[in-house]
């Protein structure tokens, strides 16, 4: 199958300042969803997080992994959710399909283009931890994307809170689940947040490297890190900073990332009161 002759390219390449990510611990989690009990969803209160180290087993991931394939080969022509690296675009033209799969920065709404991916999304056990962690709502998928973070290609995504990209109320509890397909570390760009600071509401958010924290005020903290085997998973609050940097290794990391709100949660109508909490327009403030 060929492949599109437009695709799309994901925004610049500029490499982050190594001192914005220094994890100086890893974080706290269980081994599995059961595992989830009241000191569990208390920690997830206070520190914004939890991890879950064996979330899903070794078919589930392969099946994922295989789904993800699919989609970027193009075996669903239907599907136009792939994103390719902004460093990779010059090439692209020169790649054969197999190729490509090194060059892919993420899938955007993909659960109704192919079934093993939104198995997972909704997993029983996946919709009770988050209902267990959002104060016993059902919860309801809103967003799904799938992170390729090739390697040595990778680019960092800048510190920032999930909830400055989404229309919902400031009190709307969102629930963050990043999934690991394959190992998750440091060097290949695995998951780092500042534990707590969830709970110092909404932080305004500049266009820089992309739409994020601006970096003075994230250089000389102390992050922790949330290394992963496939399988495993970190479910987040929507308002804990987070960020990955650069992939400087020679392995994939590859991850699914999914976005719960509580089924009952009314989407605002538009961006205006989103940016008033998150946003920098208007207010005395620079990055």
């Amino acid at each position: 199958m060929e492949a599109s002759s437009t695709p799309i390219i994901d925004h610049g390449a500029e490499m982050h300042d190594p001192d914005l990510y220094q994890p100086t611990r890893e974080g706290f989690g269980v081994d599995h969803f059961e595992d989830i009990g009241a000191a569990e969803i208390e920690h997830f209160n206070e520190q914004g997080y939890l991890i879950i180290r064996k979330g899903f087993d070794a078919q589930e991931i392969s099946d994922a992994l295989q789904g993800m394939q699919d989609l970027i080969m193009g075996k669903n022509p239907d599907f136009k959710g792939v994103v390719f690296e902004a460093a990779a675009q010059d090439k692209l033209s020169t790649l054969s399909l197999t190729e490509r799969q090194d060059a892919v920065r993420k899938l955007m709404y993909f659960v109704e283009y192919d079934k093993r991916l939104k198995a997972i999304s909704h997993h029983p056990k996946l919709l009770n931890a988050v209902s267990q962690l959002n104060g016993g709502k059902a919860p309801s998928l809103f967003q799904d994307m799938a992170l390729t973070k090739p390697p040595r290609l990778g680019r960092e995504k800048p510190w920032h809170q999930d909830n400055a990209y989404f229309n919902y109320p400031l009190d709307t509890p969102v629930v963050g689940c990043w999934i690991a397909l394959d190992e998750a570390t440091v060097e290949n760009g695995c998951m780092q947040f500042m534990p707590g600071q969830h709970k110092k509401g909404p932080r305004i958010h500049f266009q820089r490297r992309d739409w994020q924290i601006c970096d003075t005020e994230m250089l000389g903290q102390s992050s922790v890190s949330a290394p992963l085997q496939p399988g495993g998973l970190l479910l987040f609050s929507g308002l804990l900073p987070h960020g990955t940097p650069h992939n400087s290794s020679g392995k994939r990391r590859r991850a699914l990332q999914y976005h719960y709100a509580p089924s009952d949660a009314q989407p605002l109508e538009d961006q205006e009161e989103r940016l008033l909490y998150f946003g920098s327009e208007g207010k005395d403030v620079s990055c």
